[in-house]
């Protein structure tokens, strides 16, 4: 690979870094945000750059209200698309509709082991899920193993903003240096061609 070539994919890589740390600080404040995270290598085609989802836990924050669900640690609680389909959560904040089914701000229904949970208003939700209504054992939600709840907080996102303006720094002057080399490389190849093509003539 010649070096134009790899400065362009060192601009590539660079840039690629820069949307990511953007995206990153553009949800720091969003509930339940888990940060991605970019690690570049060199191959034989050049500088590429691999994304992975960072699956450290953000900070709960309180909220007081009961049906706002958060997982402390390690684990998922699930919910019912639209769609039908199953998913995987570890933080939202839930509504009792009429049928006292709780969604959540996306429509989504908390699924208890038998199906959408139907909790009355003072009902309560403990940290190992189990659903207590006036006294009694309600129901208990669907969570994976090891899963602890904290009612009454959210999470939120892992984005530690100063790292990511760190990096954001850090990824335009990469690029702005790849630039400058890719620049340097392709004026010195001209001014070899024109030497050249003076001896000749």
């Amino acid at each position: 690979m010649d070096g134009i070539a790899l400065m362009a994919t060192a601009m590539r890589a660079a840039q690629e870094r820069l949307d990511v740390s953007a995206a990153n600080l553009a949800n720091v404040s969003s509930n339940g945000f888990h940060k991605r995270l970019t690690r570049a290598r060199l191959t034989a085609g050049g500088l590429e750059t691999e994304t992975s989802l960072d699956p450290a836990q953000g900070p709960l924050r309180r909220t007081g209200r009961a049906f706002d669900l958060a997982v402390a640690g390690a684990g998922t609680f699930s919910v019912r698309e639209h769609d039908g389909r199953v998913a995987a959560e570890r933080s939202g904040s839930f509504f009792r509709d009429a049928a006292g089914h709780l969604n959540d701000e996306r429509g989504r229904t908390l699924l208890g082991q038998h199906g959408p949970l139907a909790v009355g208003a003072g009902a309560t939700i403990d940290p190992s899920g189990v659903v207590h209504d006036g006294g009694a054992v309600a129901g208990r939600m669907e969570m994976s193993a090891g899963a602890s709840l904290a009612s009454g907080f959210l999470e939120g996102s892992n984005v530690d903003a100063v790292h990511e303006m760190i990096d954001v720094l850090d990824a335009q002057r990469a690029f702005e240096t790849a630039q400058k080399a890719l620049g340097a490389i392709d004026e010195t190849r001209n001014k070899d061609a024109n030497d050249v093509a003076r001896v000749r003539s």
